[in-house]
């Protein structure tokens, strides 16, 4: 019989494998990109997990995809955007690409480590209840802190902001975290249930 502490050192071990398949990407990217997200501003970054979610939602209503792309990479590309906007909230916005790929990676395992503790507590005090959840019931979690975070920069702009309310950074980690559950979940290298 499996105790707690195993499920959640099995937890921990598929986390740190699907946010592995995402370092692999990010890395990748890096290279033939270098760190071109740095000039995007924070609506900009909000917007591409926007479309990313969006199309994951579109997937699983149709299950029809044009382009040949499942929701796998789509939910890896919520992690890495996710983590860029963690590094964007950090450091800012630049006019160029302004950090190596070496600090960008360094970054990256940063807020990826913070991403896996805020997990590990929730996970802790939740009981494990993400397993019982649908990859769907993510999506639509992903796309409620998305408009959260598109709110908030609404009102920081016209200067309205209560801030009574977590922040940008709090729901980007929610993000991440659905993201890498969503991965868990519909399997892949070292992640199966």
């Amino acid at each position: 019989m499996q105790t707690i502490m195993d499920r959640f050192e099995k937890t921990n071990a598929q986390f740190d494998a699907a946010v592995g398949e995402c370092r692999d990407i990010f890395k990748k990217k890096l290279h033939d990109y270098r760190a071109s997200w740095r000039i995007l501003r924070p609506q900009s970054l909000t917007d591409q997990l926007f479309i990313k979610a969006k199309r994951i939602r579109q997937l699983e209503i149709t299950g029809e995809s044009l382009v040949g792309e499942g929701i796998r990479p789509e939910f890896m590309a919520l992690v890495n955007y996710g983590i860029i906007g963690l590094i964007q909230l950090a450091k800012g916005f630049a006019d160029t690409v302004d950090i190596t790929n070496d600090e960008a990676l360094i970054l990256y395992n940063r807020y990826a480590q913070e991403a896996l503790e805020l997990m590990k507590r929730k996970n802790h005090d939740y009981d494990e209840a993400w397993r019982g959840m649908r990859v769907s019931s993510y999506t639509d979690l992903i796309l409620t802190k998305i408009e959260r975070i598109k709110e908030i920069e609404d009102l920081a702009t016209k200067g309205e902001s209560l801030k009574a309310s977590e922040g940008v950074d709090s729901n980007l980690m929610d993000i991440i975290n659905y993201a890498v559950f969503g991965l868990i979940k519909l399997g892949g290298k070292g992640v199966e249930e």
